[in-house]
C-alpha cells in the first residue's frame, strides 16, 4: 500500500484523541498532532493536550514542543510535517494526523500558499496597533494597504487582519497578491477520517471537559500564564475568559458559563468549514463499527 496520511478531524470534544490512538496502536504507526494550541508548552489543562499515558502509549510529535513567546504559522508547520513525514514512513506506510485547528490541517492536507515569513517585530507592531487603537484601526490600515483582502478577510476577527496586514509590511506587496488557492501535490496518499457526534452529545461532552478543566485547576494554571497574556498562543477559549475573569469583568460562574458557551461557538465553526469539503468519510460514533474497522474498510476500498 502507498504511504498513507489518515487525517481524524472533527469539532473539539469529539474524542479525536482516543480515536487517533486506537487508529495508531491498531497500524502500529504514529502520530502527528495538528492542535495549534497544543504545540506549546506550559498549556497542560487549557489546550487538553493527549496525558502521559497516552503519549507512552503512541509516539506523538507537535506537542509542547515550543515555548509560549515563539512565532509558529500553519506554513511553518506544513514545512516541518512534510520534513518529517519521510522518516516515519520509512518505520510504516501509515501516519495518523490529527487535531481541530483547521488551517493546520488544511496546510497538511491541501498546502499553503506561498508566503514568506514575517519579522516577529512587525507582528508585534501591528499587536501594539491593535491594543491602542482597537480593530477598527487595523481595518483602516487594510483597507489603505490591501483593498482587495479588505473585501474578503473577516473583519471580526484581528488575528486574520493582523496577518494581512504584516504580510503587506513585510513584502511592500498586497496579502491577496499571494493568494492562489492552488492544491499542492503530495506524494503520499491522504484519507480523512471526521469524528461526529449528535449535537447535544458533543455539546454535554464539551460543558463536562469544561467542570474538569475547573477541577484539574485551570484557574491557577491561567494565572501563571498572566506574563504571556497577549501572545498568540494564550489567544484561546479558556484562558482569555479568565484573563477576563482576573480583570473583574464578570464573576467565577460567569467566566465558566462563557468558556462553555465560546467552546461551542467554537465547534460550530469547526463543522462549518469540515462541511464543505467532500474528501471527508464521516464516521458516526453511535455507529456499531469501531473506528478501526470503519478506515480499514476505507483502505481497502482505496
Amino acid at each position: 500500500m502507498k504511504n498513507t496520511l489518515i487525517a481524524v478531524i472533527g469539532p473539539t470534544g469529539t474524542g479525536k484523541t482516543d480515536y487517533s490512538i486506537a487508529l495508531a496502536k491498531h497500524f502500529g504507526c504514529e502520530i502527528i498532532s495538528a492542535d495549534s494550541r497544543q504545540f506549546f508548552k506550559g498549556l497542560n489543562i487549557g489546550a487538553a493536550p493527549p496525558t502521559t499515558i497516552q503519549l507512552n502509549e503512541v509516539p506523538h510529535h507537535f506537542v509542547g514542543f515550543l515555548p509560549l513567546e515563539e512565532y509558529y504559522s500553519a506554513s511553518l508547520f506544513e514545512r516541518d510535517v512534510l520534513s518529517l513525514l519521510p522518516s516515519l514512513f520509512e518505520k510504516n506506510n501509515i501516519v495518523i494526523l490529527t487535531g481541530g485547528s483547521t488551517l493546520y490541517v488544511d496546510a497538511i492536507c491541501n498546502g499553503m500558499d506561498d508566503i514568506p515569513d514575517i519579522d516577529p517585530k512587525i507582528r508585534e507592531k501591528y499587536i501594539d496597533k491593535y491594543k491602542n487603537e482597537g480593530i477598527e484601526g487595523l481595518r483602516i490600515a487594510l483597507k489603505l494597504l490591501d483593498p482587495v483582502h479588505y473585501e474578503k478577510v473577516d473583519l471580526k476577527n484581528y488575528k486574520r487582519i493582523i496577518r494581512a496586514l504584516e504580510i503587506c509590511d513585510t513584502t511592500g506587496k498586497p496579502y491577496s497578491s499571494f493568494l492562489t488557492g492552488e492544491k499542492k501535490q503530495r506524494e503520499f496518499d491522504i484519507l480523512k477520517v471526521g469524528i461526529k457526534r449528535p449535537r447535544k452529545e458533543l455539546y454535554d461532552r464539551i460543558d463536562n471537559r469544561v467542570d474538569k478543566m475547573i477541577v484539574d485547576g485551570l484557574e491557577h494554571e491561567a494565572k501563571t500564564l498572566l506574563p504571556f497574556r497577549g501572545r498568540n498562543s494564550l489567544e484561546t477559549v479558556g484562558y482569555k475568559e479568565f484573563f477576563g475573569f482576573f480583570d473583574g469583568q464578570y464573576d467565577f460562574a460567569k467566566t465558566v458559563e462563557l468558556i462553555k458557551r465560546n467552546s461551542r461557538r467554537y465547534a460550530k465553526r469547526q463543522m462549518t468549514w469540515w462541511g464543505r469539503d467532500q474528501e471527508i468519510n464521516w464516521f458516526e460514533t453511535d455507529e456499531n463499527s469501531t473506528i478501526v474497522n470503519f478506515t480499514e474498510n476505507l483502505l481497502n476500498k482505496k
